[in-house]
């Protein structure tokens, strides 16, 4: 009698979570009008040179944010909410051009065949959380609703900073179920998180309940690290978190979840979209293999890393809001505009 072997679970880029099939990342669609790629149309940066556009235009007096050049959300909000009203103007005037932009970014996205049928859009990033944010991608939905585009878009319920690494519930594997939680690592453009999730699933089997336990950050734009000392920093944060672990009793499974921008293989090599990463990240750099070598062992053990893509995690932080959804996708507002969807399987 023949036997059937069961699929090794793919470590890296893997292609399923929890109920979920994870379609595609990554999407790099080239805009048929400016010759860059249409998410740019909708990321942070893009909203930044909005409002210093909307600043030059209607400049008749002081400016609203005075010397600042490129004024942080906090300012904006502080402006939008409680400035003078022609630079509340200003501001509104700049939520108005984005969400229009976020309109048809999201339009574009929806008529290709591989987002064909996303009910719902998770808008990740910093930008949607804060009220001038909120507001661009509340009007953005009305624009949307006008079109009758048949989708909905809603704000990450996480904090940013966390959905990174909550992100690993439903991507790690069912070893650690054993234990009562893992590390994990949120690679970005301007810092690097690590962390310890605990999972909790004796509380919520879907993962709804996991929560941070504690996580480190280094701003690294500040001291702008070529890659090896980047790895050894990743790896010291790590290691004292596991030491915290180890002191404060919890019981760790020896796996690293690693969030990172761009495009891997299934071997855990970047091959794209690492651009923003100080130091040279792009293949055959094999980030996984180089990290965990720095690694201190963990209950013995070897931590075993795996990676994915940074929009993939970050929304999959949000799958547990998912119920009576069969494709959504998610769009995480930064330097560019990572995304990603997610079909469920019956």
């Amino acid at each position: 009698m023949a036997t059937t072997r069961r699929a090794t679970p793919r470590l890296h880029a893997a292609k399923r979570a929890g109920g979920w099939d994870i379609d595609n990342w990554n999407l790099e669609l080239p805009d048929p009008e400016r010759g860059d790629f249409v998410g740019d149309r909708a990321s942070h940066t893009a909203f930044r040179a909005i409002l210093r556009d909307m600043r030059r235009r209607a400049r008749t007096g002081d400016d609203p944010f005075g010397r600042e050049a490129d004024p942080g959300g906090e300012s904006v909000d502080k402006v939008l909410i409680g400035g003078d009203a022609d630079a509340a103007h200003v501001v509104h005037l700049a939520v108005e051009q984005w969400a229009r932009e976020l309109a048809y970014v999201t339009r574009y996205f929806l008529a290709r065949p591989e987002w064909e049928g996303v009910e719902r859009i998770v808008m990740g990033g910093g930008l949607p959380q804060g009220t001038h944010g909120g507001l661009a991608v509340r009007r953005a939905q009305k624009l949307l609703q006008q079109a009758r585009a048949g989708v909905e878009l809603v704000v990450l319920g996480h904090d940013p900073d966390e959905a990174g690494m909550l992100g690993w519930v439903p991507l790690a594997p069912a070893s650690t179920r054993r234990f009562e939680g893992f590390l994990a690592v949120d690679i970005g453009g301007n810092h690097y998180r690590c962390g310890i999730v605990l999972p909790r699933l004796d509380r919520a089997k879907d993962g709804a309940k996991a929560e941070m336990y504690e996580s480190m950050v280094w701003r690294h734009s500040e001291d702008e690290p070529d890659r090896e000392e980047s790895i050894d920093r990743i790896a010291g944060m790590l290691n004292a978190l596991a030491a915290l672990a180890r002191t404060t009793g919890l019981k760790l499974a020896p796996f690293v979840g690693v969030a990172c921008p761009g495009d891997m293989d299934a071997r855990g090599r970047l091959r794209a979209g690492t651009q923003n990463l100080p130091g040279d990240w792009e293949a055959p750099f094999d980030f996984p293999r180089e990290l965990a070598s720095r690694l201190d062992r963990i209950g013995g053990a070897r931590p075993q890393v795996a990676m994915h893509n940074d929009a993939v995690v970050q929304g999959l932080a949000e799958h547990a809001r998912m119920r009576g959804v069969r494709r959504w996708g998610v769009f995480t507002v930064g330097t560019g505009l990572g995304n990603a969807s997610y079909t469920r399987r019956a």
